[in-house]
């Protein structure tokens, strides 16, 4: 699957909500995590260990100049 910067890669389902999830780099998607489908609640759990979502091989490195680091997120979504 090829992935667009921003655009949609998927949907997030939680008891309240599904909503869509967009990419945050272009490129082909490597790897499915398929171990989300019995533990889903690795994500909020473990994002950075078991709670990735997929792996892809980014096609424009120069992308990620757009994207936020860990820590200034952190102060966005704490907004």
């Amino acid at each position: 699957m090829k992935l667009q910067q921003f655009g949609n890669a998927g949907v997030i389902e939680s008891v309240k909500a599904v909503s869509d999830l967009y990419a945050p780099i272009s490129g082909e998607v490597l790897e499915v995590n398929v171990a989300l489908d019995a533990d889903p609640a690795e994500v909020n759990k473990a994002p950075y260990a078991g709670g990735w979502l997929f792996k892809v091989r980014v096609s424009d490195a120069g992308e990620t100049s757009s994207l936020l680091n860990a820590a200034d997120y952190e102060k966005f979504a704490a907004l």
